[in-house]
């Protein structure tokens, strides 16, 4: 596992279970960006009937790009959007906070399933993230938009001439600004005994709040004219003659098109459903480190960092100076179940603390002020995929496996496009165009998870070889990832 790697490679003694059971005691179990104090008032639920030209359904970020956006190409356009419960509550508000510019979770994965679309893919995301960018300043979103970049960290000996590789590789395509760090180069950067070598990108990651961002989009759509109602989930989508309608609890809207924007949520859509698996991940959050906790790790210039195993670690450091720490346990609840109860899993924080004191023992004696955790969508290919129903008045973008911050923007153009009926650079891209392999029913998709999952950790265990079950997986197409 790779707590084990993370014990054999410090090369001395590491906080026991006592002190990371400790430093768990007074964490809040509630995600740390929600209870900033800038959070907006919900705004009313609908009540009674609705007409637009756009419905959107779905209060994160994909929701809120679409709605955005299509106001942006046409100001006239009379555009709604419904949230369930607040906009940017579930993984939008509660997410690590890295807005990537890949669109095909991460380079390999990309070159393994689109080899001869990915350096358009690239620049196109690339392009998207220079796009985000520009909106924050446009609309004046305090989102703590950072464009530091991304450390990818090898923690065994395999993975260093990985990095290398990949570093290479990305050269060859011309991909941002990619740079090998070997291990000096890197702790000078951040320093753990853990760390052996990187791969920087140095332009292809912005960190972000992700909670202020996503109020500031529900800012933003509501200045151009957009109509927010919260506390208001769709229940139900049918034909109405040459509209749609959408009943909720107290009303209805009847909509000339439809973007679907629901991710982890059961789509209205039914036979979409199977595309897509929700998955829990999980989170800590530091108190803020002292000026002597900064200066024993470094990290003066901020970048977002992840670990290269399978059962990877994603961290980052705040606006404040705290330390997010997420990542490494995949779950997977039997029938794909979203509920409320399975947000917290008090293992995997107990696990996560571990992990975080081998990776900075010298940071003993820090504390969590929050735990918590949520369902994100994945689906087999581990990058979004996209499509229309009733002919083409409805569309959705879904299976962002938790690189979503950058790329549901990206997403909501695709479903505009594909509602306009034009041909757009992104609608010819065989990413757009394809499908990934649906899930089995259950209980095969519960049994083939929890074997990949077994599989992925025994790999992180043997130098990253592959076992058979793997080599299968990739050969089919299918997967899973965190």
């Amino acid at each position: 596992m790779a707590s084990d790697a993370m014990t054999r490679s410090t090369g001395g003694s590491t906080p026991g279970p006592t002190s990371a059971l400790e430093s768990l005691a007074d964490a809040a179990y509630t995600p740390f960006w929600l209870e900033d104090p800038g959070r907006p008032r919900a705004r009313p639920a609908l009540v009674g009937d609705e007409q637009c030209d756009l419905l959107v359904i779905g209060g994160g970020y994909s929701g809120l790009w679409t709605a955005l956006i299509a106001k942006e190409r046409d100001p006239d356009r009379d555009v709604v959007l419904l949230e369930g419960q607040e906009v940017g509550w579930a993984a939008s508000g509660r997410n690590g906070g890295f807005c990537a510019a890949s669109l095909t979770h991460g380079l390999g994965n990309g070159l393994a399933r689109w080899p001869g679309e990915q350096a358009e893919l690239e620049r196109l995301g690339h392009r998207n993230l220079d796009e985000i960018e520009a909106a924050v300043a446009r609309y004046g979103i305090d989102c703590d938009f950072e464009r530091t970049g991304e450390i990818d960290v090898a923690t065994e000996p395999h993975q260093i001439e990985e990095l290398r590789e990949a570093a290479e590789l990305a050269a060859r395509l011309g991909v941002g600004e990619q740079e090998f760090l070997d291990r000096d180069a890197l702790r000078a950067e951040i320093d753990s005994p853990t760390f052996l070598a990187g791969l920087w990108d140095r332009k292809g990651v912005a960190m972000v709040h992700p909670a202020k961002l996503a109020w500031g989009l529900k800012r933003a759509c509501a200045e151009l004219g957009v109509r927010i109602y919260e506390h208001t989930p769709a229940e139900r989508l049918t034909s109405a003659g040459a509209a749609m309608a959408v009943r909720t609890p107290y009303g209805r809207v009847r909509a000339r098109q439809v973007a679907l924007a629901t991710n982890a949520f059961p789509s209205l859509v039914r036979r979409v459903r199977p595309y897509v698996v929700p998955v829990y991940d999980h989170a800590l959050m530091t108190e803020p480190l002292t000026g002597e906790q900064l200066d024993a790790i470094g990290w003066k210039r901020r970048q977002g960092l992840s670990d290269t195993n399978n059962h990877f670690h994603y961290f980052r450091i705040t606006a404040d100076n705290r330390i997010l720490w997420g990542g490494y346990d995949i779950i997977y609840r039997y029938g794909g179940r979203v509920r409320a109860e399975y947000d917290h899993h008090p293992a995997t924080y107990r696990t996560l603390a571990e992990h975080f004191f081998r990776c900075f023992p010298q940071l003993e004696g820090l504390r969590f002020s929050h735990a918590w955790g949520g369902a994100i969508d994945t689906c087999s290919r581990f990058s979004a995929f996209f499509g229309s129903a009733h002919g083409g008045r409805v569309a959705y973008a879904l299976g962002y496996t938790g690189l979503g911050v950058g790329a549901t923007r990206f997403g909501a153009e695709v479903m505009l496009d594909v509602l306009d009926g034009e041909p757009t650079e992104r609608t010819r891209l065989e990413m757009v165009r394809s499908k990934p392999l649906p899930f089995p029913p259950e209980p095969v998709r519960w049994a083939g998870i929890g074997i990949t999952q077994w599989s992925m950790t025994r790999a992180d265990e043997n130098g990253g070889r592959r076992n058979l079950w793997l080599k299968a997986m990739d050969k089919m197409g299918l997967g899973f990832d965190s």
